[in-house]
Parts: structure tokens; C-alpha cells; sequence
């Protein structure tokens, strides 16, 4: 029997991915040869004191558990949207940590990225120059030595268990590459024609995968998937998608927290609020209605009134500095 919910928000590491049933019939890949995943621990998933700190502290909602576990169980990318600072981008570490799916790969996306970027960097020059400099070891100048995988490319392996892929700010990029990507995580497979070329003379390629020096095997240049990657893309709610895209995602709109949901983010991170942190996150919630602010600002706010003993009216100046509109510039608004 399956195991409902695989993720459970409670941010203790566990291998209940293994319980996860047989993917739907039309999301069954069978890529290999079967890779072993990276080695994990409970800080999987994180590969910095920040991000694990922010992997353990995380607060996950009833509905972010119930669609984060329709995405694992589907196989289908999970579209993140909600303003600033509602944790978007954390909640694929969380994830990460809890279900022990090794480190995150990331890939931050801008106006100039194209799915090339995502999946292998080739680098043609370099290439060339290790021909001219060492003509007879014809090992220096094959393409894999100079051909490495990208977050997407790394994360569609054929691992045993699924990686956790976060393709961050999806709406920075230029109106291409979500239909770009389309085939890709549909199909969960993509080509390398550079290796695809060679594979007469190479028909396996040892490639270096994103985020570390080791090396894992290509063959013939097709890559395929064996588990289908833990994919979250986050999106600010700048623009609008192609319904083909969001056909084949599973979306969660992230809103800001309650009052309550906001004091458990608040304990997780600093501890039980005092008085002055109290005050704080009343002032907050009371302005959230006014325009968009971010919970990490509120939590700075929290920190630096414990940290350097400031007296009420010192905090409330404090604080409108630090927690003003975001996209109305820096100014003391009515606070």
C-alpha cells in the first residue's frame, strides 16, 4: 500500500519517497542505466547554512502538502506562484530535506536563459585549444572534457530516486522557454547533439554532472529519466503562461500567512516572539492589505529590535524602514 501524504510539512528527514506508487501509465520512463543517488543525509538538500536553515524551518500549509504530494505522485512539475517572500523557492529545499532526494540543483532563470542552458554547457573554444596544444592525446580533446550537464539536464538522470530541481523566477524568462520546456519535462527525456554526433567512435560519453566534479555516463547522447525529478518553478505572478504549460503542472498559489501561520514562521526562525516581536507582527498583518511586504522583512525587524535592545519607539522607526512596499522604494511609509 502507498503511503498519503509522502511529504508531510513535518521537516523530519524519512524515506518515505520509496512508498511513492507506480507513476500513472503515460508518466512511466524508463531511462538508464540506473544511477545511484547522490549521497544524502538530514541536511539533503541544502548545500549552505542558509539554505538548510531555511529547509528545516519551513512551514509548509495543508494545501501546499496536499499539492506538493499530487505533483510526487503525478510526475508533474509543481508551478509555485505568490508574491515576495512567501517561500516559494524555499519550499524545494524543504522538501529535499525531508524526503532525502540529495542537494537541490538550481537554476536561476533571467531574460537571456534558453533551455540549452538548463540541460549541458558545451564550450567549443576550449575544445579546440586542447586539440592544439596536445594533438596526439585525442582523450583531452573529446567532447565530454568539455561538455558539462546543466540543473535540468543533471535532474533528468536515470537516479534511482528522484532528484529536486528548482527552476527559479520562471517569469524572468523570455516568452520561449516555457513552451521550450514543455517537451522536455513531458517527454523526460532530451538529446545531446554534440555527443549524439560522436557516438560512433565514443557511444558512451562520461559527462560531468551539475553541482559536482564526478562524472556519469551517456549513452549515444540520449538522456532519459528512470524517476521523474521533484521540479518546482516559482513565479512571481508577473505574466501569464501558455495553458499548454500550465496543462502540465501542477500550480500552488502561495498567498501571505495568517496571523497564526505567521507566529509558527516567527518561532521556527527566532525563537517565541517577546513583547516588542509581538508588537511587530501585529504591525505587519495590519499593513499586509496595503500593499506587498515579504515575512523576510518582518523577521529582520524581529531580529535586530531583540539584537540591539531598542526601545518601543526606536523599534517602530526601526521598522518602517525595514518593512516598507515593496516596489515603493525605500521610504518611512505610515507604519
Amino acid at each position: 500500500m502507498s503511503l498519503w501524504p509522502v511529504y508531510t510539512g513535518t521537516s523530519e528527514p524519512h524515506d518515505g519517497i520509496t512508498e511513492l506508487p507506480d507513476p500513472p501509465p503515460w508518466r512511466a520512463f524508463d531511462g538508464g542505466p540506473v544511477l545511484k543517488a547522490p549521497a544524502d543525509g538530514d541536511d539533503a538538500g541544502a548545500s549552505s547554512p542558509d539554505r538548510t536553515h531555511r529547509a528545516e524551518t519551513y512551514k509548509a500549509t495543508a494545501q501546499t502538502v496536499q499539492l506538493v504530494n499530487a505533483a510526487l505522485y503525478l510526475r508533474r512539475p509543481l508551478l509555485v506562484t505568490g508574491p515576495p517572500g512567501t517561500g516559494k523557492s524555499s519550499l524545494a529545499y524543504a522538501v529535499a530535506r525531508e524526503l532525502r532526494l540529495g542537494p537541490v540543483l538550481r537554476w536561476n532563470i533571467t531574460s537571456r536563459s534558453t533551455l540549452n542552458d538548463g540541460l549541458y554547457q558545451y564550450d567549443p573554444l576550449s575544445r579546440l585549444y586542447a586539440a592544439r596544444q596536445s594533438p596526439d592525446l585525442s582523450g583531452e580533446a573529446g567532447i565530454e572534457n568539455h561538455l558539462r550537464l546543466g540543473p535540468l539536464g543533471t535532474a533528468l538522470l536515470p537516479y534511482a530516486r528522484p532528484r529536486a530541481l528548482l527552476i527559479d523566477e520562471i517569469d524572468k524568462s523570455d516568452l520561449d522557454l516555457p513552451n521550450d520546456l514543455l517537451h522536455v519535462l513531458e517527454e523526460g527525456q532530451y538529446e545531446i547533439p554534440e555527443l549524439v554526433r560522436a557516438a560512433r567512435h565514443t557511444p558512451v560519453a562520461e559527462v560531468l554532472a551539475d553541482g559536482t566534479d564526478e562524472r556519469v555516463p551517456v549513452s549515444r547522447g540520449r538522456v532519459r529519466c528512470r524517476a521523474f525529478p521533484f521540479v518546482v518553478l516559482t513565479s512571481n505572478g508577473e505574466r501569464e503562461f501558455p495553458p499548454a504549460f500550465l496543462r502540465r503542472c501542477v500550480t500552488l498559489r502561495l498567498s501571505q500567512p495568517d496571523d497564526r501561520h505567521l507566529a509558527d514562521i516567527v518561532r521556527a526562525h527566532l525563537g517565541e516572539p517577546d513583547e516588542h516581536g509581538r508588537r511587530l507582527i501585529e504591525r505587519f498583518l495590519s499593513r499586509v492589505g496595503g500593499g506587498d511586504l515579504a515575512t523576510d522583512q518582518l523577521l529582520n525587524a524581529i531580529y535586530l529590535a531583540r539584537a540591539s535592545e531598542l526601545g518601543a519607539e526606536s523599534v517602530d522607526e526601526l521598522a518602517a524602514q525595514l518593512m516598507p512596499y515593496l516596489g515603493q522604494g525605500p521610504q518611512a511609509d505610515a507604519f
